[in-house]
């Protein structure tokens, strides 16, 4: 199949809960465990523990409905505001935070977390304390110049943005144009976090195959670093197993700060 006939995130959409399945579940034929939830996690766990990473207030800009991210973050931030493109996976992970019937069962995650962190005594109240932060998930518009227009966001401390604008971005001009736009929402002094797939060109929900933005570790740090930011921390792991349902050859995870 051409690129050019390829699905875009933001403008198609996708099955919100399908992409948990696929991509982010407990069962058996999920494409990776070790890469969608232990990389993230363990590298998120070792910036916040650090010390450098943490504050008041973390926006988060992630596709689809993902939570497993942010159980790390809720020790060490008081309010979590989510950001979603698509009304979907709003609705999605709503669900999730009021505990409804149906909701997707992140239990595999917190107790990755836990094991992690060597706490398996506090899975419930860990995921209680990501329901308390999560305060608010709201829709936002990156095409906009405030893409929270009319609302006015509060400074974030932190930004997280896991695997957006790789889902997003059709060439190299518009990640800097939209990596810009987060980093707009930082006060003096803040950290962006980026998660992301490196070389990769395509992923599929279900029967349905959408763009990726191919690029490297190279680029990623220049972007960050041409915004004027510094890079704390900067992991790439290989990917782990192969498969048909994407094309990515490594991960990245990337913390960076801009400096008084």
């Amino acid at each position: 199949m051409d690129s050019s006939t390829h699905k875009r995130y933001h403008e198609d959409g996708f099955d919100s809960r399908q992409h948990l399945e696929s991509y982010l579940s407990d069962n058996p034929d999920m494409i990776s465990v070790e890469d969608s939830l232990i990389f993230p996690i363990k590298n998120l766990m070792k910036s916040f523990t650090e010390g450098h990473v943490q504050g008041d207030i973390l926006i988060d800009l992630s596709p689809g409905s993902m939570v497993h991210h942010l159980f790390a973050a809720c020790d060490f931030f008081k309010h979590i505001i989510v950001l979603k493109m698509r009304d979907r996976c709003i609705m999605e992970m709503k669900r999730w935070v009021d505990s409804r019937t149906g909701a997707f069962d992140w239990n595999h995650a917190t107790q990755a977390h836990a094991d992690i962190e060597g706490n398996s005594d506090q899975l419930q109240d860990k995921e209680g304390k990501v329901r308390t932060a999560l305060q608010h998930i709201v829709k936002c518009d990156l095409e906009k110049e405030n893409i929270m227009d009319p609302i006015v966001l509060p400074p974030a401390d932190c930004i997280i943005s896991f695997g957006l604008l790789d889902m997003i971005c059709k060439d190299k001009d518009d990640y800097i144009r939209y990596l810009r736009k987060l980093l707009k929402l930082l006060k003096p002094g803040g950290h962006i976090i980026l998660i992301g797939c490196l070389e990769m060109t395509f992923y599929t929900i279900g029967k349905q195959k959408f763009h990726a933005l191919n690029y490297d570790e190279d680029f990623a740090r220049k972007a960050l670093v041409g915004e004027g930011f510094i890079i704390d921390r900067c992991e790439a792991k290989k990917r782990t197993v192969m498969n048909d349902h994407t094309d990515y050859k490594a991960l990245i995870f990337i913390a960076a700060h801009k400096e008084m």
